[in-house]
């Protein structure tokens, strides 16, 4: 029977919808984090009569055809990027973004990773590290001797040094920004790589027509939403069970058949 197969794929699409509802609350606490939707599709139909076609009897054209689904199955899993809540955390070298854009991250491999999460640090060198120490391009250096350290909006790191009156100028930090952000290719450690599907990375200064600000002492917390996930939970799980019934009863149909004599 052909709804054994459909409702294995429903089950099949729906534990993968848990399984991206279970990631979205995992990392609910993640900084930077960009909650995911999954999104299906019908698969193919078989055609039992072909709308269109000629009756075979009396030579019209039949109005509506007779198609038979043939389940579901998983089409992507996209990718939210609305922004998320800023949370002050009053660390001088943690940077939030607002807005469009990405840090640039130097890979000990020498690629360039991408990521929204700013909880940057110093590496023994004075240089602005990510919290796994991989340098933030474009590897800007604190003098030792700096008293204080002020990153603006418009992502300008100056520093206070001893015996001078005005912040130099110790260097720029630069945002990325993608004609796709949901092609990007996530790595873990909320690390992402561009792909062909998200397009070269576009680079510019925040602050700049198309690029968001920096904001020095806040990070970006997660955006998903609570109560939205544990509503999707709800109804996969009971689109899940549904499509458990249609097993049953399909098994009890098939329990018909061989009983009869």
């Amino acid at each position: 029977m052909r709804s054994l197969h459909v409702a294995a794929t429903g089950m099949m699409a729906q534990q993968n919808n848990v399984e991206v509802i279970s990631n979205n609350i995992a990392n609910i606490s993640t900084t930077g984090y960009k909650r995911r939707r999954a999104e299906f599709q019908d698969l193919i139909y078989q055609n039992l009569r072909r709308s269109g076609s000629q009756s075979a009897d009396t030579g019209t054209v039949l109005p509506s055809g007779a198609q038979i689904g043939l389940g579901v199955r998983t089409a992507a899993v996209y990718r939210i990027s609305e922004q998320g809540n800023l949370q002050q955390t009053e660390n001088r070298f943690d940077i939030a973004i607002r807005g469009n854009g990405y840090f640039q991250i130097q890979l000990p491999s020498g690629e360039t990773a991408y990521t929204r999460d700013g909880t940057f640090g110093l590496s023994a060198e004075g240089t602005i590290v990510t919290a796994e120490g991989f340098v933030v391009q474009p590897g800007i250096t604190i003098p030792a001797n700096a008293r204080d350290v002020t990153i603006n909006a418009n992502g300008e790191v100056l520093a206070k040094l001893d015996g001078q009156t005005n912040p130099q100028n110790v260097g720029q930090l630069q945002l990325a920004i993608f004609a796709n952000e949901g092609g990007l290719e996530a790595i873990g450690d909320n690390l992402f790589l561009a792909t062909p599907g998200s397009g070269d990375a576009q680079q510019g200064a925040p602050g700049t027509p198309g690029y968001g600000q920096t904001m020095q002492g806040f990070i970006e917390t997660s955006n998903v939403n609570v109560v939205q996930e544990i509503t999707s939970l709800i109804t996969a799980q009971r689109a899940y069970e549904m499509n458990s019934r249609v097993i049953t009863a399909s098994d009890e149909m098939l329990s018909t058949l061989t009983r009869l004599r």
